[in-house]
């Protein structure tokens, strides 16, 4: 997940080496995730942006499925649970669309705003945010708790967005 990250792994007794090597990151870690699925659109989104210390990174995309399926991680952890980093991208996305749907007379005939599920739907994300001093809940580190990440996110997702 960490763009250019290469693991090298030798058998000690044999020689035999496998190297690893992940070199777009999280874009082609959501690239991955939806092999085999019909995207909508052909090359995952990608955002990142720094705000003081706290830097994030978003790739994102759509495919014909029902399931969304985002994944988060805080500082390399996985956070199962999310956190206030997923609570600010999922804000700012449904936020995103509903305002481009609004500047667009896309909503014209209809009465209401998208929900967050429903801009969500079919969606395969992963964002990753790195911390100076993380504050997890709970002893497994499943879920991040420092607030002001999430608006941090949730602008920085915002901004890239609306660019998008």
């Amino acid at each position: 997940m960490t763009k250019g990250l290469e693991i090298c792994a030798t058998e000690e007794v044999t020689g035999a080496a496998e190297v690893y090597l992940f070199e777009g990151g999280v874009v082609e870690f959501v690239a991955f995730l939806n092999e085999g699925r019909s995207t909508l659109h052909p090359d995952p989104i990608y955002l990142e942006g720094e705000r003081g210390e706290v830097s994030v990174e978003v790739a994102m995309q759509y495919n014909d499925g029902y399931q969304e399926s985002v994944f988060a991680y805080a500082n390399n952890i996985k956070t199962t649970e999310g956190g206030t980093h997923v609570v600010g991208f999922r804000a700012a996305l449904t936020a995103t669309i509903n305002s481009y749907a609004t500047r667009n007379d896309l909503l014209k005939n209809v009465k209401f705003a998208a929900a967050g599920e429903d801009t969500r739907e079919g969606l395969t994300a992963v964002v990753s945010v790195n911390v100076p001093e993380p504050q997890f809940e709970g002893q497994t580190k499943s879920k991040l708790g420092n607030s002001d990440v999430k608006g941090l996110v949730q602008s920085l997702t915002s901004e890239a967005l609306h660019i998008y």
